[in-house]
């Protein structure tokens, strides 16, 4: 029966930092290179090859699925690249500092804007440093200007569903390497977690999660596949 591979991106530049990223294209650091590096090493050694992969439309995701599918001989499997599978849009957050708005704002508001499950931040301005209208790999795609959680569940189950999911239901093999709060909507989804705990669930970088589903395309516990 098919299995589930989730891969949240290696570390980024602003995860080095400490900054918002949301939608921002930020790319990976040395230490997030390695990390994608040695995921695919990991596929490859407890044979868990994927058949088909999907990832974003960051750069971080994707040169993440890149090292990990040529770590695991996979690089020539299907790829598809879809804007709902991209990072929860923090909006007017973006970009700045977690630890100096978290000192101009207050710790339990900057905690409500990160973790809670449908307050989302402040929306983005437009026409502002970090706005993407001008952005062409998001041209006719409707650019939230700030999400909660629960927006981007969403977005992101509903193509779980309709694309995703059926792939798995032929028998294939997935990989979906994405980010962590797109990956904590599938989750929350896959493991039925409530709206409260979802909010202590950590997605870490470059961690294989698996999910093996059963002949009724139910899945079983999720596991880190270093503990396979």
């Amino acid at each position: 029966m098919p299995s589930l591979i989730l891969v949240r991106h290696g570390q980024s530049q602003w995860n080095l930092e400490n900054r918002f990223t949301g939608w921002w294209d930020v790319d990976l650091t040395d230490k997030g290179v390695a990390e994608a590096k040695a995921a695919g090493t990991l596929l490859a050694d407890k044979n868990m090859l994927p058949d088909v992969a999907f990832t974003s439309l960051q750069t971080r995701a994707i040169r993440t699925l890149h090292y990990a599918l040529e770590g695991c001989g996979r690089l020539w499997i299907p790829e598809t690249k879809d804007w709902r599978l991209n990072e929860r849009h923090y909006g007017g957050l973006t970009g700045l500092d977690k630890a100096e708005t978290a000192a101009l704002h207050g710790d339990d508001q900057v905690k409500v804007w990160r973790r809670s499950f449908d307050t989302p931040p402040p929306p983005l301005a437009a026409g502002g440093e970090f706005d993407l209208a001008a952005d062409a790999r998001y041209a006719g795609i409707p650019i939230p200007d700030t999400e909660s959680l629960k927006l981007t569940i969403d977005r992101v189950l509903p193509y779980w569903e309709a694309i995703i999911l059926p792939v798995l239901a032929s028998g294939k093999n997935v990989i979906i390497s994405a980010h962590g709060n797109s990956l904590r909507a599938l989750v929350k989804h896959l493991s039925d977690i409530s709206d409260d705990d979802i909010t202590e669930l950590e997605i870490p970088t470059g961690q294989p999660i698996v999910y093996d589903f059963d002949d009724q395309m139910q899945p079983g516990a999720r596991h880190y596949l270093k503990d396979r």
